[in-house]
């Protein structure tokens, strides 16, 4: 599934490829894509004739702001990729392929194609008159983003000090903080040097500070080199994610450790395989 580097990556994406793109038409080809209110015929009905403008990023969830041709706003386009869920420009028409979702048709024969193979992605339209939040209830349960000021060691502290689950599984429940997933969950623990199955409790204020610090750093780095592809993941433009390569230990298992040489370790915790070195992370 796309974690928060992947998300940002497609954000950028539209944001920069799109410029005020008008959509004349929709096609939705499979209705389970849509999760709004009214279905595919009120969605088509209220996203046409629409300029997209300007996208925002909430935890795994894409927001895009829609606009009349006057430029008063429309409400918002709401998008969760889910596990394979990816957008594509194109600039000339070409028939859809089998897994293609929704089409989003402007002018001159310009698209912008949701592709979907495992078809769990879905969108929601979100009138000017409601907050996202309203609609969009998943929003709602979304634990503070990892960049801003609400994310700390001292949130995290509050908010773990009684939970007896391992951290990973916390790291992945995305009240604690939104966007992370298996990925860099893995990687920023083994930054941070803790063990993915310590019980969220017992862990110390210094442990949590260097978690909260590894967790900024890898995401970084992760948005930086356009996320990570492992499989289905690409951008707008179809270009793979770069991070994967540098990855410290997620899908490493049976490797050797880049820091001390010793085994990488792979275990299922909480329903997830987990990655991480027994001699940096004790």
């Amino acid at each position: 599934m796309p974690e928060l580097p992947e998300v940002e990556t497609v954000r950028k994406g539209l944001e920069k490829l799109l410029n005020n793109f008008y959509i004349q038409r929709i096609e939705v080809l499979k209705e389970r894509s849509i999760a709004s209110i009214g279905g595919s015929r009120t969605f088509i009905d209220k996203i046409k004739s629409s300029y997209l403008g300007n996208w925002e990023r909430r935890g795994k969830y894409l927001i895009g702001s829609l606009q009349s041709q006057n430029k008063s706003s429309k409400g918002y386009l709401v998008v969760h990729l889910r596990m394979t869920g990816q957008f594509i420009l194109l600039e000339k028409q070409i028939s859809p392929c089998s897994h293609t979702r929704v089409r989003f048709l402007g002018k001159n024969g310009k698209e912008l194609r949701f592709i979907d193979i495992r078809n769990f992605g879905q969108m929601w339209y979100v009138p000017s008159t409601k907050s996202v939040s309203e609609i969009v209830s998943g929003i709602q349960r979304l634990g503070p983003e990892p960049f801003s000021a609400a994310f700390n060691s001292s949130y995290l502290e509050e908010y773990l000090k009684k939970k007896t689950r391992s951290i990973k599984s916390s790291l992945l429940d995305q009240e604690t903080v939104a966007g992370v997933g298996n990925i860099y969950a893995d990687e920023a623990l083994f930054d941070a040097g803790i063990n993915p199955k310590t019980e969220s409790r017992n862990l110390k204020s210094s442990e949590l500070k260097r978690l909260c610090n590894s967790l900024v750093k890898i995401l970084n780095i992760s948005i930086g080199e356009g996320g990570t592809t492992f499989s289905d993941f690409r951008d707008l433009e179809g270009t793979n994610g770069n991070y994967g390569g540098q990855a410290w230990v997620y899908r490493r298992s049976g490797k050797s450790c880049k820091k001390c040489g010793e085994k990488i370790v792979k275990e299922k915790l909480c329903g997830r395989s987990t990655h991480w070195c027994p001699n940096c992370q004790k």
